[in-house]
């Protein structure tokens, strides 16, 4: 059993001191570890509150921006609906129907598709134009070609003519053009083209007949000797040409023309005479100065 002694308070030495109790201390990394902790948790509550502010705030700005689209919807549909309102008030004042205005559509359809049909059709005439332009400008080819030859040739027999016909001094001492015995050289000196010719037949009557930009009037004809006299009508003046010869150049000369004009007979009978009057192209020249008296030397 305890005495008293052992529940009596401290036990003391026999010094009269206390008994000395050493104080154990915390670990040092205890401390570490909740200075850890400490700036851990801190961090978590910065964190936490920065991004709910984030939150926050980028939900104010969509929600701005909402009200903005939602403003602006709202204005749109304002003018949808004030536009609405004016196409059906011009509607009305047209006096358009909706089955009128589907009957629109439908010929607006129609057109566009008779367009597209028309487009086609003209393209196929176009290409067909284009073949039948190509083979007839190949035809053309071809006849140019031949053309050509053509020319050539008349070339070659107006050449061949020309050094057949001859020329010799008219009877006003004036070397002649190129002087045709017959029809067939009559018409090559029109091909030629060199001077103007009229061919004529003129009968013994003694009345003046036209040739030409002249007249003549057949006074006399001896067919045995080839010869004949006549007068020719020339710038209002009668002129004598008296027993000329078949073939010879019988000149004179007229207002306007450097060259005498020419007339020649080939062919004499009983009571006519046939040949051609041959006239320069010159058209305002001033002639040289021609014998005075209406009938010329040498006649």
């Amino acid at each position: 059993m305890a005495t008293p002694s052992q529940f009596s308070g401290p036990q003391f030495s026999g010094s009269g001191e206390p008994p000395h109790t050493e104080a154990s201390a915390l670990p040092r990394w205890v401390s570490i570890l909740f200075g850890v902790a400490f700036v851990l948790v801190a961090y978590l509550i910065y964190a936490s509150v920065s991004g709910r502010e984030a939150v926050q705030k980028g939900f104010d700005d969509s929600n701005k921006q909402v009200q903005a689209l939602t403003a602006s919807l709202d204005k749109t549909n304002s003018q949808l609906t004030d536009l609405k309102g004016e196409m059906d008030v011009t509607t009305q004042k047209l006096g358009i129907t909706q089955d009128e205005l589907a009957r629109a559509r439908s010929l607006a359809q129609t057109l566009r598709k008779e367009q597209k049909e028309s487009d086609a059709r003209l393209s196929t005439q176009i290409g067909q134009v284009q073949s039948d332009t190509a083979t007839k400008f190949g035809e053309v080819s071809t006849d140019l070609s031949s053309t050509k030859s053509d020319v050539a040739a008349t070339k070659a027999d107006l050449d061949a003519t020309k050094a057949k016909l001859s020329t010799t001094v008219g009877d006003l001492g004036v070397q002649s053009g190129l002087i045709a015995r017959n029809h067939e050289e009559v018409e090559a000196l029109k091909r030629l083209g060199e001077r103007n010719i009229y061919e004529f037949k003129v009968s013994k009557s003694g009345k003046l007949q036209h040739v030409g930009p002249i007249q003549i009037a057949l006074r006399k004809v001896d067919a045995k000797h080839f010869k004949y006299t006549m007068n020719v009508l020339a710038d209002d003046k009668s002129i004598e040409k008296k027993d000329k010869t078949a073939g010879e150049p019988v000149q004179f000369y007229v207002h306007g023309s450097r060259t005498p004009y020419e007339i020649v007979v080939f062919d004499v009978t009983k009571d006519q005479i046939s040949g051609y009057l041959s006239t320069s192209k010159e058209a305002s020249a001033a002639p040289p100065s021609a014998p005075a008296a209406s009938t010329p030397p040498g006649n």
